[in-house]
């Protein structure tokens, strides 16, 4: 209760992804008519959620995957999505993909590990022991038939220059297995809080879309990618309006996720062992 009167009192404390695709949902916040609403932090994926879960931010850009462990009110209406290639969440694999059975996984996104794990046991019928790893793929690779390579670490890679590996991007896969919208994140809030106002975070959405020029003009150094690279990601690769097909993905790829349970999991390090291979 406590907790709640602060709250009140104060500016809400926001959670923030510290990746590009995130700087669209919060540029009014940063440069808009929304700055100063809000008292902004920023994490990686998994920290922002884990902030929400112990009380230390309100709301937060949230990881999909979290909706299925935290009690949080989605805020409709603005998050990632994509509608086919994402280009930020690649599977590389040195082996056939239904042939995978140690999967290193970048440590920052519980949501995308949850989409490799969905794409791999329902469309190549394997679920492979995972393990949380550093984003650097030469090491990932070392002790794992695949790698999975989220966000700002997988733009700087050019599929097309990562032969002989196979590679998948989980965007496209998931689209292609689902006819749906694959959401990767959304705004959300702590249940316990009054219900929020989806309009600051739309409008500040709505003004970051309309400067996508001066976002990546802005934020490409930082990535360490083209700028064209980057306007071209935030354009025609991730989705920041959510509507009805998207929430119909969202609410797909929770059930599924919820399906598989909980990862195998082993220390890389280990002998190899068979993974686990799984009906579809």
């Amino acid at each position: 209760m406590l907790n709640w009167f602060l709250t009140l009192a104060t500016k809400p404390r926001v959670s923030v992804v510290s990746y590009l695709n995130t700087v669209p949902l919060v540029w009014g916040m940063l440069h808009g008519e929304q700055r100063g609403i809000f008292d902004l932090s920023f994490a990686i994926p998994a920290e922002c959620a884990d902030r929400l879960e112990s009380g230390l931010a309100d709301i937060g850009i949230v990881p999909a995957v979290e909706l299925n462990r935290q009690k949080l009110e989605i805020i409709r209406g603005a998050g990632i999505a994509c509608h086919g290639p994402v280009r930020s969440i690649f599977l590389i694999s040195k082996v056939p993909y239904g042939e995978i059975r140690r999967l290193a996984t970048d440590s920052t996104s519980r949501t995308s590990v949850a989409l490799s794990r969905v794409i791999l046991a329902r469309k190549y019928g394997v679920q492979p022991q995972v393990r949380s790893h550093a984003p650097h793929l030469p090491s990932m690779l070392e002790n794992a038939d695949a790698a999975l390579i989220i966000g700002d670490a997988a733009l700087v890679l050019d599929p097309a220059q990562l032969l002989p590996f196979r590679v998948l991007d989980l965007g496209a896969e998931w689209v292609q297995m689902t006819g749906l919208p694959m959401v990767f994140a959304v705004w959300a809030a702590r249940a316990e809080l009054p219900g929020q106002d989806p309009k600051p975070f739309l409008e500040s959405m709505r003004f970051g879309r309309a400067h996508i020029d001066d976002i990546a003009r802005s934020e490409y150094t930082k990535v360490g990618v083209s700028e064209d690279l980057a306007r071209s990601y935030l354009t025609d690769n991730i989705v920041f309006e959510l509507g009805d097909r998207e929430y119909a993905g969202l609410k797909m790829f929770l059930q599924y996720a919820s399906e598989l349970g909980a990862p195998l999991s082993a220390p890389l390090e280990e002998q190899p062992v068979k993974g686990r291979k799984v009906s579809v």
